[in-house]
């Protein structure tokens, strides 16, 4: 694009310190600010506790709340864009009725829901980062069977206890499990971020879930852009209104712990081929991508400040 790069805030609820360093927002952020950048953008990732730079010269064009723990704070003379990325539940309706300049959410069915005459709320999915999410091998990439990324959250989360039940040969990485699994099944308590496309290769199949909310109301899980993107066979819990159809077979969902045992089988059919699963990583990438999404904020930041004038 010939115009002017714009000056963006991507406001993300994390805390400013190293507990917040490992925050899925923070790393949701960094990427779009990669894809932002690459566009010719300046950018700015804010935590929560330092959302006010100091720097009374830097006037933000753009901040882009990524809706989290906190209610946004609209930014005066910027272009206000709310993205509920996660938790309907926790948005209500005088939030959505603040002055935002535009409203998305990832979720078709909630944007539909919540959306008035006088208050649109666009869908805008989630992304992945189509540079490291890629099918092809690579050396050190984690081996495994059925793979399980994630924290317990203190509850023994459902997935986790079917795939148990199921007979399945889990692997897990995430912490707080020691209370509800066998340490077999514990491969270790943290997996580093960069390690994850490697991790979603390398299995033979990967489990993912939802938060109730976000099923309920048809919130789509980011892991889910990764690992399809990564060229992955995916079990995951079922949410209103199901999947993008650029996921193709290559994510099935299961009801029972008999399914579940069918679909994790070692030799089970229905599942696509390598290859096709390889193009279906490459369709996701060409759609879901956080370049992709980047493009989307961009034209729509500088369609409101044109109407502006």
């Amino acid at each position: 694009m010939d115009e002017p790069p714009l000056t963006w805030a991507i406001k993300v609820p994390a805390p400013d310190s190293p507990e917040g360093d490992v925050w899925g927002d923070v790393f949701y952020a960094d990427d779009l600010a990669a894809a932002l950048r690459r566009l010719g953008q300046t950018v700015y990732v804010d935590r929560w506790g330092t959302r006010n730079r100091p720097d009374p010269s830097v006037q933000d064009d753009v901040a882009l709340h990524l809706r989290g723990f906190h209610r946004p704070e609209l930014v005066d003379g910027a272009v206000n864009i709310l993205w509920i990325i996660s938790h309907p539940d926790w948005v209500s309706e005088e939030e959505l009725d603040l002055p935002f300049d535009l409203r998305l959410a990832a979720s078709v069915p909630w944007a539909a829901v919540m959306s008035r005459a006088d208050r649109e709320i666009r869908p805008l999915l989630q992304a992945t980062n189509a540079e490291r999410f890629t099918p092809e091998p690579q050396p050190g990439d984690l081996e495994s069977g059925v793979l399980f990324v994630g924290r317990s959250r203190n509850v023994f989360r459902p997935i986790v206890r079917d795939s148990i039940a199921a007979g399945a040969d889990l692997e897990v990485y995430g912490d707080l499990w020691e209370q509800f699994i066998d340490a077999r099944h514990i491969r270790s308590e943290y997996l580093d971020n960069a390690a994850a496309p490697g991790a979603y290769r390398g299995a033979r199949v990967v489990l993912n879930d939802h938060w109730d909310d976000m099923a309920q109301h048809g919130f789509v899980s980011n892991r889910l852009f990764d690992a399809v993107a990564a060229g992955a066979a995916v079990v995951s819990d079922e949410i209103t209104g199901g999947f993008p159809v650029e996921f193709g077979g290559s994510v099935r969902t299961y009801s029972s712990v008999d399914e579940l045992r069918a679909l994790l089988a070692e030799g089970a059919t229905g599942w696509p081929t390598p290859a096709e699963r390889l193009a279906t990583a490459r369709t996701v990438a060409e759609f879901h991508s956080f370049d992709a999404r980047a493009l989307t904020l961009l034209i729509s930041a500088r369609e409101i400040l044109a109407a502006r004038g």
